[in-house]
């Protein structure tokens, strides 16, 4: 068995692993590099393999750097299948058309205000490409082996991270690897714990947040002190958050908050059109997550979803105390930028991140302290608070990977750490290696390793 990296080495964008076996050719992810602009070129130029040579697909969950690769694939002419659980193919089925529309409308906007280099810009793919890649998604159930190629036994345990994702373990009856995706947290708010695994004769982890602790701290307290902090001064509070996921949690959060009177009549906004959806998906799998259907109605119900293109200007034109939440959660697209060129300028405002913020993207930009941004060819001033809310994040810390890791029956032969950023990957290499004893690198993009 061979082990190709054709993405999430050096970032956290962009994961994509190459598994081959006598004949057969499975990829596991099929995500898009977001950030820096030599790491987005990537997504524009041809696959490392012919799409055609690859049998099938499996992928972690539905975030676009894990999924929105997919339309791009089967363009190029991949016929095979692509196998996920039920909730990540309901999620697809919102997230992927909806990526599509946006590259369109993008697009769009570039050439009509003429700030592209390119005449015309392009979208990388469009909706439509999008809906067509759906019709060869086949979802799985969380524990039971399937073979998704000749040769090749694939199972899938809840990782934690979203509705839908998991842990992806593929065996060919004489060794295993198993693929982490991104490994959720064990006292989420919202989700249940991450499934522990008996872990693999190899193992491919993310480190994300590789080297360093998340807050101890009650997020809620901080997220309530932030928001009445900016509502004092007669700001907006706007948040950068992925529609589905780290939308649902902060609509959950401020219901508790609202709850407890620590915040009162204040407005709260999500301005997303795949809201709706992404609750009815709640609903439906319950299992995944730690809510009643009572808490599922009062998330849904503690913001106004702002559906129509016209209602998201409206509210960038308005002023006073109020909380937008909006995608998307780097800032690199969506509706947000929008409400970032209007709210961005004023110091009275606070920009609040509640997610990692990949290298390259404005959102890191903005925590690193830049004075300004460049959105649709302008250079917008950031003169409102920024705040970042690790607390939050969905991604396990590095002590709450390596206790994840520690569960595992016996040390694989090699570890793989990925999807991570330099320094947190190497972070993370350096605890496995002296806390738990085990072989382990951080592999290079394109390398290629025998698995014997």
């Amino acid at each position: 068995m061979q082990l190709q990296f054709l993405g999430a080495t050096g970032t956290v964008t962009g994961s994509k692993y190459l598994l081959r076996h006598e004949g057969a050719t499975l990829l596991v992810d099929c995500g898009l590099f977001q950030g820096y602009k030599q790491l987005r070129q990537r997504n524009w130029a041809p696959m490392p393999v012919p799409a055609t040579s690859i049998d099938a697909i499996v992928l972690t969950h539905a975030h676009i750097d894990h999924s929105g690769y997919v339309p791009l694939l089967v363009r190029q002419g991949f016929k095979g299948k692509v196998y996920c659980t039920e909730a990540t193919h309901e999620l697809c089925r919102i997230l992927l058309p909806d990526s599509g529309h946006l590259q369109e409308e993008e697009a769009e906007y570039a050439n009509r205000r003429g700030y592209s280099k390119h005449k015309p810009a392009l979208p990388l793919y469009t909706r439509e490409d999008a809906e067509r890649c759906l019709k060869q998604f086949v979802p799985r159930p969380y524990g039971t082996p399937w073979s998704p190629a000749p040769g090749l036994q694939a199972r899938l345990d809840p990782s934690g991270h979203m509705l839908g994702s998991a842990f992806v373990k593929i065996d060919d009856g004489r060794r295993s690897v198993l693929f982490s995706g991104d490994i959720g947290r064990p006292n989420d708010l919202v989700l249940a714990a991450p499934a522990q695994v008996p872990g693999a004769d190899y193992a491919v982890v993310e480190s994300t947040y590789g080297d360093r602790q998340h807050e101890v701290s009650d997020p809620l307290l901080k997220l309530g002190e932030v928001i009445n902090r900016t509502a004092a001064r007669g700001g907006t509070v706007v948040i950068p958050a992925f529609a589905v996921g780290r939308a649902q949690n902060l609509m959950y959060c401020i219901h508790l908050l609202k709850e407890r009177g620590v915040i009162h009549h204040l407005p709260v906004y999500l301005d997303s059109p795949m809201a709706t959806d992404a609750t009815r998906i709640y609903h439906a799998h319950r299992s995944e997550h730690r809510l009643s259907p009572e808490q599922c109605e009062a998330m849904c119900h503690a913001a106004t979803i702002v559906n129509k293109p016209d209602d998201s200007r409206a509210l960038s034109a308005r002023r006073g105390p109020m909380v937008i939440i909006s995608a998307s959660g780097m800032a690199t697209g969506g509706r947000v930028v929008h409400h970032l060129k209007a709210f961005a300028p004023d110091r009275r405002n606070t920009i609040l991140f509640a997610g990692y913020q990949a290298g390259g993207t404005r959102g890191a930009a903005m925590l690193q302290g830049v004075t300004s941004v460049r959105i649709h060819g302008e250079d917008v001033p950031i003169h409102a608070e920024v705040v970042a809310l690790d607390s939050l994040s969905a991604h396990a810390d590095a002590g709450e990977i390596l206790q994840w890791l520690r569960g595992f029956d016996r040390p694989p032969t090699q570890t793989f750490v990925t999807h991570g950023e330099p320094s947190p990957a190497d972070a993370m290499r350096s605890r496995i290696e002296h806390e738990l004893g085990w072989p382990c690198r951080v592999p290079d993009y394109l390398e290629t390793v025998d698995l014997n």
